[in-house]
Protein backbone atom coordinates (compact mmCIF):
# COMPACT_ATOMS: atom_id res chain seq x y z
CA UNK A 1 0.00 0.00 0.00
CA UNK A 2 2.67 2.54 0.86
CA UNK A 3 4.79 1.50 -2.17
CA UNK A 4 2.19 1.94 -4.31
CA UNK A 5 1.06 6.14 -2.37
CA UNK A 6 4.74 6.28 -3.13
CA UNK A 7 4.62 5.12 -6.84
CA UNK A 8 1.84 7.84 -7.44
CA UNK A 9 3.83 10.96 -5.68
CA UNK A 10 6.65 10.05 -7.55
CA UNK A 11 4.63 10.32 -11.15
CA UNK A 12 2.82 13.48 -9.39
CA UNK A 13 6.21 15.10 -8.31
CA UNK A 14 7.58 15.07 -11.84
CA UNK A 15 4.11 15.77 -13.49
CA UNK A 16 4.02 18.57 -11.70
CA UNK A 17 1.32 18.35 -9.33
CA UNK A 18 2.55 16.60 -6.40
CA UNK A 19 0.04 16.07 -3.74
CA UNK A 20 3.44 15.00 -0.82
CA UNK A 21 5.50 17.73 0.40
CA UNK A 22 8.92 16.96 0.55
CA UNK A 23 9.35 16.03 4.10
CA UNK A 24 6.27 13.43 3.81
CA UNK A 25 7.54 12.00 0.98
CA UNK A 26 11.22 11.43 2.59
CA UNK A 27 9.84 10.38 5.88
CA UNK A 28 7.61 7.67 4.01
CA UNK A 29 10.74 6.47 1.48
CA UNK A 30 12.74 6.44 4.51
CA UNK A 31 10.50 3.90 6.04
CA UNK A 32 9.61 2.08 3.66
CA UNK A 33 13.28 1.58 2.18
CA UNK A 34 11.40 3.21 -0.69
CA UNK A 35 14.50 4.39 -3.61
CA UNK A 36 12.91 4.62 -7.13
CA UNK A 37 13.28 7.88 -8.66
CA UNK A 38 10.85 9.67 -11.09
CA UNK A 39 8.17 7.31 -13.53
CA UNK A 40 8.31 6.00 -17.08
CA UNK A 41 6.25 8.83 -19.33
CA UNK A 42 4.09 8.24 -22.10
CA UNK A 43 5.70 10.17 -24.70
CA UNK A 44 9.55 9.44 -24.68
CA UNK A 45 11.94 11.16 -25.88
CA UNK A 46 15.90 9.81 -24.62
CA UNK A 47 18.59 12.28 -22.98
CA UNK A 48 21.93 12.52 -24.58
CA UNK A 49 23.06 11.42 -20.94
CA UNK A 50 20.86 9.93 -18.14
CA UNK A 51 19.55 12.44 -15.05
CA UNK A 52 20.39 10.90 -12.32
CA UNK A 53 19.36 11.67 -8.80
CA UNK A 54 21.06 12.78 -5.83
CA UNK A 55 22.11 10.66 -2.30
CA UNK A 56 20.65 12.14 0.52
CA UNK A 57 22.51 12.92 3.76
CA UNK A 58 20.90 14.26 6.46
CA UNK A 59 23.05 16.19 8.90
CA UNK A 60 23.57 14.81 11.93
CA UNK A 61 22.68 11.09 10.64
CA UNK A 62 24.83 10.20 7.95
CA UNK A 63 27.96 10.30 7.31
CA UNK A 64 28.81 12.20 3.93
CA UNK A 65 31.23 10.78 1.51
CA UNK A 66 35.04 12.43 1.50
CA UNK A 67 37.09 12.83 -1.62
CA UNK A 68 40.31 13.80 -2.76
CA UNK A 69 39.69 17.26 -4.33
CA UNK A 70 37.97 20.23 -3.37
CA UNK A 71 33.95 20.54 -3.70
CA UNK A 72 31.97 22.57 -4.65
CA UNK A 73 28.83 23.95 -3.07
CA UNK A 74 25.27 24.73 -4.65
CA UNK A 75 21.77 25.25 -3.68
CA UNK A 76 19.90 22.18 -4.08
CA UNK A 77 17.06 24.20 -6.03
CA UNK A 78 13.35 22.87 -5.58
CA UNK A 79 11.76 23.03 -9.26
CA UNK A 80 11.58 20.81 -12.11
CA UNK A 81 14.68 19.73 -13.75
CA UNK A 82 14.89 19.63 -17.47
CA UNK A 83 17.68 18.64 -19.98
CA UNK A 84 18.64 21.22 -23.06
CA UNK A 85 20.40 19.58 -26.13
CA UNK A 86 22.68 21.38 -28.24
CA UNK A 87 23.69 20.35 -31.53
CA UNK A 88 26.84 21.95 -33.27
CA UNK A 89 25.84 25.26 -31.07
CA UNK A 90 22.33 25.36 -31.64
CA UNK A 91 19.41 24.29 -29.22
CA UNK A 92 17.69 21.11 -31.07
CA UNK A 93 15.55 19.56 -28.30
CA UNK A 94 14.52 20.47 -24.87
CA UNK A 95 13.20 17.38 -22.41
CA UNK A 96 11.22 16.74 -18.98
CA UNK A 97 13.19 14.85 -16.74
CA UNK A 98 10.73 11.70 -16.65
CA UNK A 99 12.66 8.95 -15.55
CA UNK A 100 16.49 10.17 -15.57
CA UNK A 101 16.31 8.03 -19.29
CA UNK A 102 13.58 9.70 -20.81
CA UNK A 103 11.04 12.46 -20.93
CA UNK A 104 8.74 14.51 -22.65
CA UNK A 105 9.65 16.55 -25.48
CA UNK A 106 8.60 20.37 -24.60
CA UNK A 107 11.08 21.97 -27.48
CA UNK A 108 8.28 24.08 -28.72
CA UNK A 109 8.02 25.83 -25.39
CA UNK A 110 11.41 27.14 -25.47
CA UNK A 111 11.63 28.49 -29.19
CA UNK A 112 9.93 31.32 -28.54
CA UNK A 113 11.11 32.37 -25.01
CA UNK A 114 14.12 33.67 -23.85
CA UNK A 115 14.94 31.39 -20.81
CA UNK A 116 17.42 29.24 -22.46
CA UNK A 117 19.81 30.66 -25.32
CA UNK A 118 19.00 29.52 -28.85
CA UNK A 119 22.62 29.50 -30.02
CA UNK A 120 25.66 29.13 -28.18
CA UNK A 121 28.57 31.47 -28.98
CA UNK A 122 31.24 32.98 -27.31
CA UNK A 123 32.90 29.47 -26.25
CA UNK A 124 34.37 28.55 -29.17
CA UNK A 125 34.82 25.12 -27.46
CA UNK A 126 31.57 24.46 -27.58
CA UNK A 127 31.66 23.72 -30.96
CA UNK A 128 34.57 21.31 -30.88
CA UNK A 129 31.27 18.90 -29.61
CA UNK A 130 28.32 17.69 -32.02
CA UNK A 131 25.96 17.09 -28.83
CA UNK A 132 25.51 19.36 -25.55
CA UNK A 133 23.18 18.56 -22.65
CA UNK A 134 23.07 21.14 -20.47
CA UNK A 135 20.92 20.00 -17.71
CA UNK A 136 19.32 22.51 -14.94
CA UNK A 137 16.19 23.26 -13.08
CA UNK A 138 12.76 25.38 -13.95
CA UNK A 139 11.88 27.60 -10.85
CA UNK A 140 9.45 30.33 -9.74
CA UNK A 141 10.40 32.83 -6.75
CA UNK A 142 9.10 31.58 -3.85
CA UNK A 143 6.60 34.56 -3.35
CA UNK A 144 4.09 32.69 -5.97
CA UNK A 145 1.97 30.63 -4.04
CA UNK A 146 3.02 26.81 -4.33
CA UNK A 147 6.34 28.05 -6.19
CA UNK A 148 7.59 24.44 -7.41
CA UNK A 149 4.10 23.55 -8.69
CA UNK A 150 3.82 26.49 -10.70
CA UNK A 151 7.34 26.12 -12.39
CA UNK A 152 6.81 21.78 -12.71
CA UNK A 153 3.03 22.69 -13.80
CA UNK A 154 4.56 25.25 -16.75
CA UNK A 155 5.89 22.38 -18.45
CA UNK A 156 2.28 20.91 -18.68
CA UNK A 157 0.97 23.64 -20.26
CA UNK A 158 -0.46 23.43 -23.90
CA UNK A 159 -0.91 27.01 -24.59
CA UNK A 160 2.89 28.20 -25.47
CA UNK A 161 1.33 31.84 -25.27
CA UNK A 162 0.27 31.00 -21.39
CA UNK A 163 3.70 28.99 -20.70
CA UNK A 164 5.47 32.73 -21.89
CA UNK A 165 3.63 34.13 -19.11
CA UNK A 166 4.51 32.74 -16.63
CA UNK A 167 7.49 34.08 -14.19
CA UNK A 168 9.95 31.19 -14.81
CA UNK A 169 14.01 30.83 -15.06
CA UNK A 170 16.19 28.28 -15.84
CA UNK A 171 19.31 27.51 -13.63
CA UNK A 172 21.62 25.15 -15.28
CA UNK A 173 24.00 22.74 -12.82
CA UNK A 174 25.33 20.59 -15.39
CA UNK A 175 26.82 20.58 -18.86
CA UNK A 176 27.64 16.95 -20.24
CA UNK A 177 30.35 15.67 -21.83
CA UNK A 178 32.55 18.46 -19.62
CA UNK A 179 33.96 21.05 -21.60
CA UNK A 180 36.79 21.89 -18.95
CA UNK A 181 39.23 19.81 -16.70
CA UNK A 182 37.03 21.65 -13.45
CA UNK A 183 33.10 21.80 -12.74
CA UNK A 184 33.20 25.37 -12.21
CA UNK A 185 35.09 26.34 -14.98
CA UNK A 186 32.17 24.30 -16.56
CA UNK A 187 29.80 26.53 -15.09
CA UNK A 188 31.75 30.16 -15.86
CA UNK A 189 31.54 29.09 -19.52
CA UNK A 190 27.77 28.20 -19.44
CA UNK A 191 27.42 32.04 -17.73
CA UNK A 192 29.36 33.23 -20.93
CA UNK A 193 26.87 31.82 -22.83
CA UNK A 194 24.07 33.94 -21.24
CA UNK A 195 22.64 30.56 -18.60
CA UNK A 196 22.19 31.30 -15.36
CA UNK A 197 24.33 28.55 -13.27
CA UNK A 198 23.91 27.39 -9.84
CA UNK A 199 27.68 28.53 -8.72
CA UNK A 200 27.55 31.69 -6.62
CA UNK A 201 29.65 33.38 -10.14
CA UNK A 202 26.86 35.90 -10.49
CA UNK A 203 27.10 36.95 -6.85
CA UNK A 204 24.01 34.73 -6.17
CA UNK A 205 23.30 32.28 -3.88
CA UNK A 206 19.50 32.10 -5.39
CA UNK A 207 17.90 32.97 -1.94
CA UNK A 208 14.59 34.14 -3.89
CA UNK A 209 13.96 30.24 -5.13
CA UNK A 210 12.56 27.84 -3.39
CA UNK A 211 15.60 25.28 -2.22
CA UNK A 212 15.77 22.38 -0.02
CA UNK A 213 19.38 21.78 1.20
CA UNK A 214 22.66 22.31 -0.66
CA UNK A 215 24.25 19.98 -3.38
CA UNK A 216 27.97 19.08 -2.62
CA UNK A 217 29.97 17.82 -5.56
CA UNK A 218 33.75 16.93 -6.92
CA UNK A 219 35.49 20.26 -8.61
CA UNK A 220 37.73 17.83 -10.45
CA UNK A 221 35.37 16.43 -13.60
CA UNK A 222 37.85 13.33 -13.89
CA UNK A 223 37.93 12.30 -10.33
CA UNK A 224 34.31 12.74 -10.32
CA UNK A 225 33.62 10.18 -13.92
CA UNK A 226 36.17 8.06 -12.07
CA UNK A 227 34.06 7.69 -9.06
CA UNK A 228 30.99 6.47 -11.36
CA UNK A 229 27.40 6.14 -10.47
CA UNK A 230 25.01 3.58 -8.63
CA UNK A 231 21.99 2.78 -10.56
CA UNK A 232 20.49 5.85 -8.70
CA UNK A 233 22.54 8.36 -8.36
CA UNK A 234 26.74 9.68 -8.83
CA UNK A 235 29.48 8.91 -6.29
CA UNK A 236 30.70 12.27 -7.12
CA UNK A 237 27.77 14.29 -5.65
CA UNK A 238 25.23 14.41 -2.87
CA UNK A 239 22.77 16.43 -1.71
CA UNK A 240 23.11 17.37 2.04
CA UNK A 241 19.77 17.99 3.87
CA UNK A 242 18.52 19.01 7.68
CA UNK A 243 15.58 16.86 8.42
CA UNK A 244 13.01 18.51 10.57
CA UNK A 245 12.72 16.96 14.06
CA UNK A 246 8.95 18.31 14.40
CA UNK A 247 6.97 18.88 17.44
CA UNK A 248 4.90 16.45 18.83
CA UNK A 249 1.47 16.42 19.57
CA UNK A 250 -2.12 14.03 19.84
CA UNK A 251 -4.43 13.88 16.99
CA UNK A 252 -7.91 15.02 18.01
CA UNK A 253 -9.63 14.18 15.33
CA UNK A 254 -10.07 13.39 11.54
CA UNK A 255 -12.82 15.99 9.57
CA UNK A 256 -13.50 15.97 5.79
CA UNK A 257 -12.78 19.39 3.67
CA UNK A 258 -14.27 20.06 0.35
CA UNK A 259 -11.79 22.20 -1.69
CA UNK A 260 -12.85 25.03 -4.21
CA UNK A 261 -11.89 22.26 -7.15
CA UNK A 262 -14.45 19.61 -5.18
CA UNK A 263 -12.04 17.19 -4.30
CA UNK A 264 -12.68 16.40 -0.53
CA UNK A 265 -9.60 15.86 1.86
CA UNK A 266 -9.06 14.48 5.00
CA UNK A 267 -7.74 17.00 7.24
CA UNK A 268 -6.30 16.16 11.04
CA UNK A 269 -7.64 18.29 14.00
CA UNK A 270 -4.86 18.54 16.21
CA UNK A 271 -4.04 19.65 20.07
CA UNK A 272 -2.59 23.17 19.66
CA UNK A 273 0.84 23.33 18.94
CA UNK A 274 2.92 26.49 18.53
CA UNK A 275 5.64 25.78 15.31
CA UNK A 276 7.79 28.83 14.02
CA UNK A 277 5.67 31.72 16.69
CA UNK A 278 2.33 30.10 15.07
CA UNK A 279 0.01 28.28 16.41
CA UNK A 280 -0.71 25.03 14.94
CA UNK A 281 -4.37 22.96 15.19
CA UNK A 282 -4.76 21.45 11.77
CA UNK A 283 -2.99 19.59 9.59
CA UNK A 284 -3.87 18.12 5.72
CA UNK A 285 -3.97 14.25 5.62
CA UNK A 286 -3.93 14.01 1.51
CA UNK A 287 -6.24 10.80 1.54
CA UNK A 288 -6.65 7.43 3.12
CA UNK A 289 -3.45 5.99 1.77
CA UNK A 290 -1.68 8.60 3.45
CA UNK A 291 -3.39 8.20 6.87
CA UNK A 292 -2.66 3.91 6.15
CA UNK A 293 0.68 4.47 5.88
CA UNK A 294 1.35 6.33 8.80
CA UNK A 295 -0.89 3.72 10.60
CA UNK A 296 -3.03 6.96 12.18
CA UNK A 297 -5.59 6.86 14.57
CA UNK A 298 -7.64 9.09 17.21
CA UNK A 299 -5.68 9.66 19.78
CA UNK A 300 -2.32 8.71 18.25
CA UNK A 301 0.60 10.91 19.18
CA UNK A 302 1.91 12.36 15.79
CA UNK A 303 4.74 15.12 14.63
CA UNK A 304 4.04 18.08 13.02
CA UNK A 305 6.11 20.33 10.71
CA UNK A 306 5.10 23.28 8.70
CA UNK A 307 6.27 22.72 5.68
CA UNK A 308 8.16 25.44 3.24
CA UNK A 309 7.57 27.10 7.04
CA UNK A 310 4.04 27.48 5.63
CA UNK A 311 1.93 24.41 5.53
CA UNK A 312 1.38 22.07 8.61
CA UNK A 313 1.83 17.86 7.84
CA UNK A 314 1.89 15.21 9.89
CA UNK A 315 4.66 13.53 8.86
CA UNK A 316 5.24 10.66 11.68
CA UNK A 317 3.40 8.59 14.10
CA UNK A 318 5.47 8.16 17.43
CA UNK A 319 4.52 5.86 20.41
CA UNK A 320 3.59 7.37 23.54
CA UNK A 321 4.72 6.48 26.44
CA UNK A 322 1.42 4.49 27.41
CA UNK A 323 1.50 2.81 23.97
CA UNK A 324 5.29 2.04 24.86
CA UNK A 325 4.12 0.81 28.33
CA UNK A 326 1.99 -1.47 26.71
CA UNK A 327 4.39 -3.30 24.37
Amino acid sequence: MTKDLLDKASKAYFEGSPFLSDEEFDALATKEGYERVGYNPDAKRKHLFPLYSLQKVFEGEDTPPTYKSNVIETPKLDGAAIAIQYKKGKLSRVVTRGDGIAGVDITDKFMFTDIVPKQLWTKLQFKEFDNLQITGEIVAPKEIPNARNYAAGALNLKDVNEFRNRNLTFIAYSVEPSISPFYKTDMSSLLYEGFNVATCDQSNNWNEYPNDGKVIRVNDNKEYSDLGYTSHHPRGAYALKTREEGIETTLLDVVWQTGKSGKVTPVAILDPIEIDDAIISRATLNNMAYIKSLNLEIGCRVKVIRAGKIIPRIIERVSSNIEKNNT
